[in-house]
């Protein structure tokens, strides 16, 4: 990876998880443990945990994200959050088009691109998430479906805001299942999104793009040797925080630590 285009970042989605008492135990936890980390330390926290997440993280290096936003300004959407709304608490990230999103709620690719369209023109950075379910990988259309997918989420991107745009591969099947992709799968997926950024972006566009693995924290050694394949980004996604040790590993470590984000890219 060259390090001088794009910095490593490590993530943790909170999903549905934590009261706003136990965000600020828990990101008090985790602040003196990353530190000294050379990477972007991010955490996305509920609505409801938004500020106390923010307050916790003054005067630390980690910044705090959404789960989602809408892609209206303002209007009659039940229990939806904007992206203004987002920014004018100071709120820098949000996650779009995560799977559980696409599965549980009916986020579609049109959605994902007019979320996605939202958090940028409010001068946020987008999470945005892609990635295949069992019978789309068995079903061999695993390829073609991330493309179709990060195709879509980038239309109407312009090259400028991409440095605003993180994609998150996250493969369906090794979601809360107990399976995880292997460091080759995970990274034979994230050489297609770089190369797809290529083609319709740039050379330069495409070796800049952060791309991460969105890998399962109980996974610690599959982790490990995503983050240590030449061809990914080698970021990581961890999810479902509990406690700083199980976040970050015996001593305040986590196994890839920051190591990932000096290694070569595809």
């Amino acid at each position: 990876m060259n390090k001088t285009l794009r910095k490593a970042v490590i993530a943790g989605n909170w999903k549905m998880n934590k009261t706003p008492a136990e965000t600020t135990v828990l990101i008090n936890e985790i602040a003196p443990l990353v530190k000294d980390a050379d990477c972007d330390v991010l955490v996305c926290v509920p609505f409801v945990d938004l500020q106390n997440a923010l307050e916790a993280t003054k005067d630390t290096n980690i910044k705090v994200g959404a789960e989602n936003c809408h892609w209206a300004k303002s209007g009659a959407f039940t229990a939806e959050v904007s992206a203004e709304m987002l920014t004018s608490m100071g709120v820098q990230y949000v996650i779009i088009g995560h799977s559980e999103r696409r599965q549980y709620f009916g986020e579609t690719d049109a959605t994902v691109n007019a979320r996605t369209r939202a958090a940028l023109d409010a001068g946020m950075t987008a999470i945005v998430c892609v990635g295949e379910t069992l019978d789309q990988r068995e079903a061999g259309v695993t390829e073609s479906l991330v493309r179709e997918q990060t195709t879509k989420a980038l239309e109407g991107v312009t090259a400028e805001e991409l440095d605003r745009i993180i994609i998150a591969y996250e493969p369906v099947w090794a979601i809360g299942t107990g399976k995880t992709a292997t460091a080759a799968q995970a990274n034979e997926v994230c050489k297609i999104i770089r190369d797809l950024i290529g083609e319709l972006y740039s050379a330069e566009a495409a070796d800049k793009m952060v791309i991460q693995y969105g890998g399962d924290r109980r996974r610690f050694p599959r982790c490990h040797q995503v983050c240590s394949h030449r061809r990914s980004s080698q970021q990581i996604r961890k999810k479902k925080s509990k406690r700083a040790a199980q976040l970050w590993g015996p001593g305040g470590k986590a196994p890839w630590q920051v190591q990932g984000s000096a290694l070569p890219g595809a």
